[in-house]
């Protein structure tokens, strides 16, 4: 084999790799992920976690963390960052803003099914889209994590004693594509965190918005960490300014 035709298949190898791995965390690996942290038992995780948790000015969940980069000018920030962003979501469109200049990239991406509960007469499915902002200046990075609601697929053909045939439950699985209204049975709702548990005691979705709070806060931790680990480290160990 060629020279030529050796370095074609390194540099296949290595996007594959980094194909392979775009994404922050696989839905299974967050449950674990999130397990590991706080405990499976859901509505005890959530009111422990919202002794530390403050909404913001909008009633929106949001995190932020300054992340100290001693030595690395803003261009070389951007450049780390955006290869992470671009390597990270495979839909571009989720990269809404990528400004060199203004020293900013901003990403708002859905992760779907985070929480399911079948209930009494109706089934839901929760997805947030979390809003990812970071700011970046000459040796330091800014990143602000937002879910501003929980994206929720209703079906009212999937509870425990839906009155509709079992022959034609269709037990909303979130697969559908957004605004289809082919299937009168599926609905979407938008539930805002602020409205339900653990920032309110009775509510009737406890169980599904308390797996819902756990798992966005614990994949704003991993986003955190994933950042950190690109802004220090790189993305794939080897981006070395010295080659």
């Amino acid at each position: 084999m060629t020279k030529s035709s050796w370095l074609a298949v390194a540099v296949f190898l290595l996007f594959g790799t980094v194909s392979a791995n775009a994404q922050v965390m696989k839905g299974t690996d967050l449950e674990k992920y999130a397990k590991e942290k706080y405990g499976d038992r859901w509505l005890d995780a959530a009111k422990n976690l919202s002794t530390g948790l403050t909404l913001d000015k909008n009633e929106s969940l949001t995190y932020q963390q300054v992340i100290e980069a001693p030595g690395k000018t803003k261009g070389q920030l951007y450049i780390a960052l955006n290869y992470w962003a671009t390597a990270t979501f495979k839909d571009r469109q989720a990269i809404t803003l990528n400004d060199k200049e203004a020293g900013c990239i901003i990403i708002s991406s859905t992760i779907p099914n985070i929480a399911e509960h079948i209930g009494t007469f109706n089934k839901y499915s929760v997805s947030i889209t979390p809003i990812i902002r970071i700011d970046i200046k000459d040796a330091r990075i800014r990143v602000t994590y937002t879910v501003q609601t929980y994206d929720v697929l209703a079906d009212i053909s999937g509870g425990w004693l839906s009155p509709t045939d079992n022959a034609k439950k269709t037990y909303g699985d979130s697969k559908r594509k957004m605004d289809d209204k082919t299937n009168a049975n599926l609905y979407d709702e938008q539930w805002e965190i602020a409205r339900h548990y653990p920032f309110v005691e009775k509510d009737p979705q406890k169980r599904t918005c308390s797996k819902a709070l756990v798992m966005a806060h614990a994949y704003s931790n991993a986003v955190l960490d994933k950042i950190e680990e690109a802004v220090k480290n790189g993305l794939v160990g080897n981006d070395e300014e010295d080659w």
